[in-house]
């Protein structure tokens, strides 16, 4: 009998936070995260960006990385952030992807057991996040995930607009 190809492919992945050599596919990642959820493009110099926001002694974000065979898989990316309701920090997962060949195979399970362990060590006590209405998959994975869903409406406010000022 063969063995679950969910367990030998869970056993493959290993997570860990990004490093500079990992950039040029982790914008891939980014780049396909966005194409997936249907926003738009990431800015042109995102690596360059990236590279000084993550690799400096506070960095703002956190990211994690899902290597397979020695190529990014999937990432997370979380922050802290203040609730003024609480008078407490609590981590904010912006982002979890995942190719979709890796999907529904304990990846996922992975790369957020290891940002709830991170944001714990941070002195976060919740991780929230929100993700598209119609991204079924993912509203699944938190669900099994134990998450709860706050019902909320998202918007954005683009600041560079200079008929705004």
């Amino acid at each position: 009998m063969l063995a679950d190809p969910r367990i030998r492919l869970t056993r493959a992945v290993s997570i860990r936070p990004v490093e500079a050599a990992d950039l040029p596919q982790l914008v891939e990642l980014i780049r396909e995260h966005a194409r997936y959820e249907r926003a738009g493009d990431p800015r042109p110099d995102l690596q360059t960006a990236l590279a000084a926001w993550l690799f400096v002694p506070r960095p703002r974000v956190r990211v994690l990385v899902a290597v397979k065979d020695d190529a990014l898989v999937g990432y997370a990316s979380w922050s802290l952030e203040a609730s003024t309701w609480q008078a407490a920090e609590y981590a904010h997962l912006d982002c979890l992807y995942l190719r979709e060949t890796t999907r529904g195979r304990g990846a996922g399970r992975l790369l957020m057991g290891a940002v709830e362990a991170e944001a714990r060590a941070a002195g976060a006590d919740e991780l929230q996040w929100q993700t598209p209405e119609w991204n079924d998959g993912a509203i699944r994975f938190y669900r099994r995930a134990g998450a709860r869903e706050a019902a909320k409406a998202r918007f954005t406010l683009p600041l560079t607009d200079p008929s705004r000022t």
